[in-house]
C-alpha cells in the first residue's frame, strides 16, 4: 500500500493511502523510457531555470538515449515547441549556464546532476 503523509491542522501527522486518479490510465514505464531525476527539485537544480529552459529540459529528457544525448537539430525542436531559434537559442544557454545541458551543435547532452545547487542560485 502506497501512503501519503497528512497533517491535520492541529499539527497531527495522519497517513492516507494513494489511490490514482484516473485508474484505467496508470503510468507504464516502456522500453525506452525516459525519466528525471527528483533531484532536480529536491536539490534545487530547477530554481534557476526560465520556464522555456524547462520546456527545453523536459524535451530534451524525453527524447535523449540513455547517455543523455540527443541529435534533435534546431529546426526539429523549434517545431516541436513552437519557437523561433532565438528562443531556442535563450532556453539552450540558460540550462547551459544552469548546468543542466551540455550542447555541442548538433549534440545535446542532459548532465548528470550535481550534488549541489544550480550555477544560476
Amino acid at each position: 500500500m502506497r501512503c501519503l503523509k497528512l497533517e491535520t491542522e492541529k499539527g497531527v501527522s495522519m497517513k492516507r493511502e494513494k489511490l490514482p486518479v484516473v485508474s484505467e490510465r496508470i503510468r507504464r514505464i516502456p522500453k525506452g523510457f525516459g525519466w528525471v531525476d527528483h533531484r532536480l527539485v529536491r536539490a534545487g537544480c530547477m530554481r534557476g531555470c526560465s520556464t522555456d529552459g524547462l520546456a527545453l529540459y523536459l524535451v530534451l529528457v524525453t527524447v535523449a538515449d540513455r547517455d543523455g544525448l540527443s541529435y534533435y537539430g534546431e529546426r526539429l525542436l523549434c517545431t516541436l515547441l513552437g519557437w523561433s531559434r532565438g528562443r531556442l537559442g535563450k532556453a539552450r544557454e540558460n540550462l547551459v549556464g544552469a548546468d543542466l545541458l551540455g550542447w555541442a551543435d548538433p549534440i545535446y547532452q542532459v548532465l548528470e546532476l550535481s550534488e549541489g545547487v544550480a550555477k544560476n542560485d
